[in-house]
């Protein structure tokens, strides 16, 4: 057991931690006309033939709801279950239906929601310190530094990594790497002229306008252009068009290993040693976004160290920036931006960024213990074992549906279930049943089903999602 996490122990326990199994709000509507024990009397045809209907029109969840949502920005469109509880790869909402859950909050709850271990952490933070501000030292932003970088090198990815910018999210780590990369090449070139970037099509890397500006999505940012100047798009895993999309006046490329919202799309090993060759002939720097898939995601570290993406010959293509989030956090909002010193950090001085937030002692705290329990061999070769039984399991749901489904797509236990061109419209449908019968599921890309869940999913959860997922596909398809 490290110092740190010896000496964490060791510090005032909170006085109790006490998840609640009814909040206020369920106790205040369940006395309103609307509560469940009054609709009784309204069962419809379809709540008596599935599992989990959505909450009706007239019910607790929609009353609740509705008397919010006006003043709430209208930025997401959301199914009518409204979560209250969680608990390791299940979700409660407030009328007390139960989720097997496969999204894990989007590939984040990746030791599962509210695991005990995390919730003393928590406890013990709050009752210690939460915040005092990135003008003094606090013990967790180093040590979780220190983590990710000796973690990182041990297992065999990014030779390189030196220092770590921590943040508050992924497009917060994305938007540093951007700005790291546009210092570097304005260290390179003071005209200014290195400044521009390359990012690929179908990659997500953030909503703020420089994250964006690398998203080239015309859904996203067509409704806030003009974009950053200075961004081009290449095809993901092209290499023929890297000699004249990098070139002497790009400062940086960021790419995704494996894109997670552009479809689960793996990099070839190819076209990474590609990008690495080209990126070191124009002196631009390389940025991997492992946001949704690193963090033993894939059954490694870091999902550029995967046996799978090592080159025939030579050795695997590592960056000079990582960024990282999601998972580090397992819900608590933290990002991390790991660079090389030696092309990177060199470039960096006092007052080129900042954060309020970033670093402070709870996240860091928290980030410190989930790093370390998701770098455990014993919890990697489990997401590999996990991930043979889904694919086992897609490829038995190909053989029954094979008009239906095209493609398995994905490592570890980031996977894909591809729509074949005639079904994807049907994405959603499929979707709809899967929650309606017990299990939340989410898409990526155009008609692809994503699957995400808690690395502590367990084999007989797979198994019930298989089938879940089995009768969802087959209500759609006959429908």
């Amino acid at each position: 057991m490290s110092a740190i996490r010896l000496a964490a122990r060791r510090l005032p326990r909170a006085s109790r931690f006490v998840p609640a199994l009814e909040s206020p709000v369920q106790r205040r509507l369940a006395t309103t006309s609307n509560a469940p024990q009054d609709l009784n009397t309204k069962i419809s045809k379809k709540e008596t033939t599935l599992p989990n209907p959505d909450p009706a029109a007239d019910s607790v969840t929609s009353s609740f709801v509705n008397e919010r949502a006006p003043f709430m920005v209208s930025t997401y469109v959301r199914p009518a279950p409204m979560m209250m509880k969680g608990q390791g790869c299940y979700l409660w909402d407030m009328e007390n239906r139960r989720y097997l859950d496969l999204t894990a909050g989007i590939a984040v709850n990746s030791l599962g929601h509210c695991d005990p271990e995390i919730a003393k952490i928590i406890a013990e933070q709050a009752e210690t310190l939460l915040h005092a501000s990135n003008l003094y030292h606090n013990p967790w932003t180093g040590a979780l530094s220190q983590l990710l970088i000796e973690l990182t090198k041990k297992s065999g990815a990014m030779r390189d990594a030196s220092q770590v910018f921590i943040c508050n999210s992924g497009t917060e780590a994305n938007e540093a790497a951007i700005k790291f990369a546009r210092k570097v090449g304005r260290t390179l070139n003071p005209s200014g002229e290195k400044h521009e970037f390359v990012s690929f099509n179908n990659s997500f890397h953030g909503r703020t306008m420089g994250a964006l500006s690398a998203t080239p999505n015309p859904k996203y940012q067509t409704p806030f252009s003009p974009m950053i100047p200075g961004f081009k798009y290449g095809d993901y895993n092209q290499i023929e068009q890297l000699q004249t999309l990098i070139t002497d006046k790009t400062c940086g490329v960021i790419v995704e290993p494996i894109q997670g919202e552009g479809g689960v799309n793996i990099a070839t090993p190819e076209f990474l040693a590609a990008l690495r060759k080209r990126c070191d002939e124009t002196g631009a720097v390389l940025i991997y976004d492992e946001i949704q898939c690193g963090l033993s995601r894939t059954g490694s570290f870091w999902a550029h160290a995967h046996p799978s993406l090592a080159p025939a010959s030579g050795e695997a293509a590592h960056p000079d920036i990582l960024t990282t989030a999601k998972a580090l956090g397992n819900g608590i909002p933290i990002g991390a931006t790991i660079v090389s010193g030696q092309s990177v950090g060199q470039h960096i001085k006092t007052g080129d960024h900042g954060t309020t937030f970033g670093g402070n002692p709870l996240a860091c705290r928290v980030a410190h213990h989930i790093v370390e329990r998701l770098a455990e061999p014993e919890l990697q070769q489990s997401v590999k074992e996990k991930s043979d039984l889904f694919v086992a399991g897609f490829e038995a749901l190909q053989k029954k549906f094979p008009k239906v489904l095209s493609e398995i797509r994905g490592r570890g236990l980031i996977l894909g279930l591809q729509l074949a061109p005639e079904y994807t419209a049907k994405a959603g449908d499929i979707i709809t049943a899967a929650r309606e019968r017990g299990m939340l599921i989410i898409t990526a890309g155009d008609g692809c089903l994503r699957f995400v869940p808690a690395l502590t999913i367990t084999n007989d959860q797979i198994q019930t999602g298989l089938r879940i997922l089995e009768q969802s596909i087959e209500s759609v398809v006959q429908a």
